[in-house]
């Protein structure tokens, strides 16, 4: 964060540990993740990162000007963003809680045809979320995505990988906030774990969403057992 400007400490979300103390972070060049529980701070350094690189809070491109409701923190006043000699040609927010609003405007505008052509309203959530994905991003672009499994099947997770992978080979880069297990076995990427201590990289096979699923399809009768004890 930006040494140069004073703020509270204690006040929200200054006062979030893995945030309070930040003071870099170096992003693989192909797929960044941040992970660890709601609250930790992962989705709000998602947002002021998309924020302070230009996008709306809200979602979409850097052209998508609607606001619904104002909630974004003003951490993105307090970062500085350090770009690499590649200029992106495209670029997206995807965010899973607003992109009800963003399909809204899309249906209003009618600039569905980067879309698919197809209503967003008029396909499930995880449809449109994959419409987005395979047609709207173009590739040679920074993409940040805020909880993108929210509507995806786990089959629709593994076609998620898939398009991802194949924009990285586009020269694109990905930040993306997730509690996937399936999204953080992408090999080419770096993982932050979010927790009290602050924030630190953290090996696949180390994070708690894959060794907590693991155990339960492992031992899935064992452990229904244990969680329905009275």
């Amino acid at each position: 964060m930006k040494s140069d400007q004073s703020f509270d400490r204690s006040s929200y979300p200054f006062n979030i540990p893995a945030i309070k103390d930040l003071q870099s972070l170096d992003f693989h060049p192909d797929v960044t993740f941040f992970v660890d529980e709601n609250g930790s701070g992962k989705s709000t350094l998602i947002e002021a990162i998309a924020v302070a690189m230009g996008f709306n809070a809200e979602g979409g491109t850097k052209q998508s000007t609607f606001s619904t409701t104002r909630t974004h923190s003003k951490l993105h006043n307090h970062l500085k963003t350090i770009k690499s000699f590649k200029h992106p040609k495209d670029g997206y927010f995807l965010r899973a809680e607003s992109f009800y609003n963003l399909a809204t405007l899309m249906d209003e505008t009618g600039y569905l045809a980067m879309y698919g052509g197809k209503s967003l309203h008029q396909q499930s959530h995880g449809e449109s979320f994959m419409a987005t994905l395979v047609n709207k991003l173009q590739g040679n672009g920074l993409y940040i995505m805020d909880e993108p499994e929210a509507a995806l099947s786990p089959s629709r997770q593994m076609a998620a990988v898939s398009a991802i992978h194949q924009l990285v080979q586009e020269n694109s880069q990905f930040i993306i906030a997730t509690h996937s297990p399936i999204l953080l076995a992408y090999p080419r990427s770096k993982i932050y774990s979010f927790s009290a201590t602050g924030i630190e990289e953290i090996a696949y096979e180390d994070t708690e969403h894959y060794a907590v699923t693991k155990e339960f399809l492992n031992n899935h009768q064992t452990m229904m057992k244990i969680l329905m004890e009275d």
